[in-house]
């Protein structure tokens, strides 16, 4: 550290003072805002005039938005471990926690969110400076903590674990989350694809994209805990996200259209107060003035791309009418009767929200309000738009049904503030409708036809945020062009990122994604070695070079390698596949140069038909806490099984005893190494405490 940078700290320390935002013991989960007075007098005028909170209820409305938000996490529904975990969480931590006592009084042990299916989530009011002061709440604190980076739990906000709950995903279903970041949704929706963990390969797939660059790389990390082949993350302007083609059953070129979309847009944030404490300073009534026509651009992409009898599910974390039903009213208008708001009421049992409103007004940052649009004067037309406004015809307005949006209030169940809405579509959108006919053109073009967009319906001119202003449209997104260089050359069975000239982002160089053909030399000494069914995908298969050794092979959907074949040059993919196999120079003397990795383990297990070791409780336990046990250290079946495979790469197998109730009670399958005289599990350290804390052994983790 440079002198000047000392000198700045040092000052910085000294003038730092009891109470501020360097004195993060005395914040609970707002630690580092404790300096915000959390005060708007604005926000608290606009909406008690507006009356969305039930009457006599809106000082507990803001008593509940000045104190911090529970804390809530979910147990990852789709891996066969979640009911361990769930067994583990309730019998041992929360029963623990139960006991303690902190400056006399009995801590308030986690509650099950009433409204979440099977108990797989839960919220608690403890903040970190109380997990902190007890050694059994540091040991919860460090389960939650190993625990997320296994995957096995999420720690999300209880209202944002609505949207994908109400998609009503099924495996087959293809799904578009139109802004995605940083993914925890996303992760929900993974899951629910992997709601049978005995397919390996769902016919469904996630294609998650968001407009940030770098946000695109948390959604990565999200993405990758859950080890799926089922998704694939892209950095597009979801207001333009581009049509994909796929091949069709018949061997023609078609459109892709969503089953389900996600379309949780950019908004002011005011549900957030909670959390994000800097949003008592900042909130003003233009936040959401200018977001209102992005909102509308995204959400028309969104049913724009979604099939006739799909679902697309609005949300927002803002309670303002002006990004929820406003935004709504203007879809269903648009629509001519091809969008239905969805009565979701019966789908959440327990949750309790408010019905969506069918009169709102809006107010200027200088506490103008205006009822109707012609009140607006024009020096204002360029910020206020006619569909920030509820349609003036009421028996138009009558059949919307706005009533059916939902809206969640903080103090009504401990909450963030949350709008939710669920869209179906009957039929195509009305600039859609001579899409049948264009069928036979767009099987002879790569790029889809300039349909898109509603012709005739301008909609509200607001300035882009940063990062959405390569714009309205893409050059050469939605419109035929030219072949440019590099267009013709393109390899079979590559899906690379686009030339350079076409990226309009800046972001990290992506390596090209490159399907392996069936008859590719990498193939025989892997099927030989492991014994691979001859059903095993082989075409499913990808690595990330063209040239020299592969040292990773990775695994997708069949389905999502239509998608990546078939539109490399639109689409901007930052990651997808499960890593299955790495080089290991030492294989190659044992007959395969690649291992098995533990990430593509569940995918691979199926398909696999030798090189396996069933193993015991007390197996596991000694291959994951000893680095490099002696086989004899194996129990007898175990140890007999090992002596029979040759060196290399294995697969460790644990099947659930019915005669033993306190042993795991779903199936555990390990990547391992045989040795010469030792047998070794290859497991990150975070999966290798989540197996022992099922099998009940705790171990002291060090960083």
């Amino acid at each position: 550290m440079g002198k000047r940078s000392r000198l700045r700290k040092k000052e910085h320390q000294n003038n730092s003072k009891p109470g501020g935002r360097d004195n993060r013991d005395n914040a609970g989960w707002g630690a580092g805002y404790a300096d915000i007075i959390k005060e708007n007098k604005l926000f608290e005028a606009y909406y008690r005039e507006l009356g969305l909170v039930p009457e006599g209820e809106f000082d507990q409305f803001m008593e509940a938005m000045r104190e911090p938000l529970p804390a809530t996490i979910r147990i990852t529904g789709y891996k066969s471990h979640a009911k361990e975990i769930l067994h583990c969480l309730k019998n041992k931590y929360f029963k623990e926690i139960q006991e303690v006592e902190i400056d006399g009084q009995k801590i308030e042990a986690p509650q099950p969110l009433s409204w979440y299916p099977d108990e797989l989530a839960w919220h608690t009011n403890m903040s970190r400076k109380i997990l902190r002061k007890s050694p059994l709440l540091e040991k919860f604190h460090q389960f939650l903590v190993s625990e997320t980076e296994s995957g096995n739990i999420s720690r999300q906000e209880a209202v944002s674990m609505i949207p994908p709950l109400l998609m009503k995903i099924e495996p087959h279903h293809k799904i578009l989350d139109l802004c995605a970041a940083p993914g925890s949704k996303t992760a929900q929706l993974i899951e629910m694809l992997h709601s049978d963990m005995d397919v390996p390969f769902p016919e469904g797939f996630v294609i998650a994209n968001d407009v940030d660059n770098k946000r695109c790389y948390l959604l990565v990390h999200q993405a990758k805990r859950l080890n799926s082949p089922c998704i694939m993350v892209v950095n597009h302007d979801a207001s333009c996200i581009p049509r994909l083609q796929i091949d069709t059953e018949n061997g023609q070129k078609g459109t892709l259209f969503y089953d389900r979309v996600l379309c949780d847009v950019p908004c002011s944030g005011d549900g957030t107060m909670r959390k994000n404490i800097d949003v008592w300073k900042k909130w003003t009534t233009s936040n959401s003035l200018h977001l209102h026509g992005l909102q509308i651009r995204i959400a028309v992409r969104g049913v724009e791309q979604l099939a006739v009898g799909g679902r697309m599910v609005y949300s927002t974390c803002s309670l303002n009418p002006i990004e929820d039903e406003a935004v709504i009213a203007t879809l269903l208008e648009k629509s001519e009767g091809a969008l239905e708001l969805a009565d979701a009421s019966v789908d959440l049992p327990g949750l309790k929200w408010m019905p969506g409103v069918t009169k709102w007004k809006l107010m200027t940052k200088e506490g103008q309000w205006y009822k109707d649009w012609s009140e607006v004067p024009a020096n204002r037309h360029t910020q206020i738009r006619p569909t920030m406004f509820p349609p003036t015809d009421t028996e138009k307005l009558a059949n919307m049904k706005l009533e059916r949006c939902m809206r969640i209030l903080p103090h009504h169940q401990n909450t963030g503030g949350f709008f939710v809405a669920v869209l179906v579509k009957k039929a195509p959108m009305p600039w859609n409708r001579t899409f049948p006919k264009l069928k036979k053109e767009q099987s002879s073009s790569s790029v889809p036809q300039p349909e898109d967009s509603p012709v005739g319906t301008p909609l509200p001119e607001t300035p882009l945020e940063d990062g959405e202003r390569d714009g309205g449209k893409e050059a050469g997104e939605d419109s035929p062009k030219e072949p440019e260089a590099g267009d013709q050359i393109k390899e079979p069975n590559v899906c690379g990122p686009p030339p350079n000239k076409k990226m309009k982002r800046h972001g990290f160089k992506e390596d090209p994604f490159v399907f392996l053909t069936e008859d590719d030399p990498v193939f025989p000494p892997i099927e030989s070695f492991y014994d691979l069914s001859p059903d095993f995908p082989k075409i499913n298969v990808l690595t990330r070079t063209h040239e020299g050794k592969k040292r990773h092979l990775y695994m997708v959907s069949k389905e999502l390698r239509n998608v990546m074949l078939n539109n490399s040059e639109r689409m901007k993919v930052i990651n997808t596949g499960v890593k299955v196999w790495s080089r290991n120079s030492d294989g190659e003397e044992f007959g395969c140069a690649f291992r098995l990795a533990q990430e593509g383990i569940y995918t691979l297990f199926p398909y696999i038909r030798s090189r396996m070791i069933t193993v015991s409780v007390e197996d596991i336990k000694i291959l994951l806490t000893q680095e490099n046990p002696y086989l004899s250290k194996l129990e007898e079946d175990a140890h007999q099984q090992a002596k029979k495979i040759g060196m290399g790469s294995i697969v460790l197998k644990y099947q659930p005893d019915n005669s033993n109730p306190d042993g795991p009670q779903c199936p555990i399958e390990l990547c391992g190494w045989r040795g010469k005289t030792s047998i070794r599990a290859f497991v990150p350290r975070n999966e290798r405490f989540h197996y022992l804390r099922m099998l009940g052994v705790e171990m002291e983790e060090r960083s």
